[in-house]
């Protein structure tokens, strides 16, 4: 569904990404893990097309992304879902208002279709008798479904996720967890997710990718990635301040 071939981004000289090779299959649920400030979310930035590459290409579903322009690219875009790090709620609309805004902006559907699939979608995050709340009346656990739930209004096949449990309690960054989980079984779309969450995201993924040094310098399956020999790899899942990372 994803491959990213040779992705290179600098800003002002400064090298952020070296050469990134990786691919994601169709149906699966990849975590970029890092450092922060390693490239993470600007590699997001690239797959949903905000930044473009200094060199290299990544294909959707076989096309080169790299390469669109005009109504072919928003046309691309429409199949992706974003679930932003800080949510990115209107604080002016409440929930059921955040979660129906992209059906009324992209389509031509009457207000009680509206109504009706915005009504299933906050039950499908747990929030159904929470439509008429503002984000700042919810807590962080809660305006992370309502963004979760507006991800999911255009039936996307691909979701990108940013960070989704930042700033959250141990509990509720694995309610959030098993919420994606149990949505990506019912629905199928394919994830990509950056988080920091260790050792919370070996129960999430399918497969963990490490970015290092601006490439990846490891993935694989979450239990391949926990018993790695690499000493990068090994020193960030367990935290040890001693090692070939060395803190900033």
């Amino acid at each position: 569904m994803v491959e990213i071939r040779n992705l290179h981004k600098a800003f002002e000289g400064q090298q952020v990404l070296r050469g990134v090779d990786l691919q994601v299959a169709k149906g699966e649920i990849l975590v970029i893990i890092g450092r922060s400030g390693g490239g993470k979310s600007v590699l997001l930035k690239h797959l949903m097309g905000l930044l473009k590459p200094d060199e290299g290409q990544i294909f959707i579903d076989g096309v080169d992304i790299t390469q669109l322009r005009g109504r072919a690219f928003d046309q691309l875009r429409e199949r992706f879902g974003v679930v932003f790090q800080g949510g990115a709620l209107f604080d002016s609309l409440t929930a059921f208002e955040n979660v129906a805004f992209p059906l009324r902006e992209k389509t031509r559907l009457l207000e009680e279709a509206i109504r009706e699939k915005t009504l299933t979608l906050l039950k499908q995050v747990g929030l159904a008798d929470m439509g008429h709340k503002y984000p700042a009346e919810v807590s962080g656990g809660m305006r992370k479904r309502v963004a979760l739930a507006r991800a999911l209004t255009m039936e996307p096949e691909i979701i990108l996720f940013d960070e989704p449990t930042t700033g959250l309690d141990p509990i509720m960054v694995n309610a959030i967890h098993r919420l994606i989980l149990d949505l990506h079984r019912r629905i199928g779309f394919t994830a990509v997710l950056v988080s920091h969450e260790i050792p919370e995201i070996f129960g999430l993924a399918d497969r963990v990718a490490m970015l290092h040094h601006g490439v990846v310098v490891e993935a694989g399956t979450p239990e391949a990635i926990q018993f790695s020999a690499n000493p990068v790899v090994r020193q960030f899942i367990t935290g040890d301040p001693e090692g070939p990372i060395q803190p900033d």
